[in-house]
């Protein structure tokens, strides 16, 4: 990444809804999309570039975004975000030492 993605109003798209979230990002790394595992999904991506923004394990218990997914004060555009994280932490209690990642 020659310049990185720093600053607010960063467009991304999510690949699993078509939906665009415009997002704060301070980064100046990406993820080489051939470095991802055949386990890993990739989730998210710029529209300013067309880099990686995020990443699923299959499955969809592991997960993760390159921006700040503000939830509140603010913009909602990222709030699945925690919501998908909440109901997976739910799912492990309930699982207790079941199955461990």
């Amino acid at each position: 990444m020659q310049l990185g993605h720093r600053g607010a109003n960063h467009p991304v798209k999510d690949l699993t809804t078509s939906k665009v979230e415009i997002t704060s990002q301070n980064h100046g790394f990406e993820v080489d999309p051939d470095s991802i595992p055949s386990s890993v999904t990739i989730t998210h991506k710029s529209l300013f570039d067309g880099s990686i923004e995020g990443i699923e394990v299959k499955g969809g218990k592991l997960f993760s975004v390159q921006y700040h997914p503000e939830a509140n004060p603010g913009p909602q555009d990222s709030k699945y975000l925690f919501d998908k994280f909440l109901k997976n932490i739910i799912a492990a209690r309930k699982n207790g030492k079941k199955k461990r990642y």
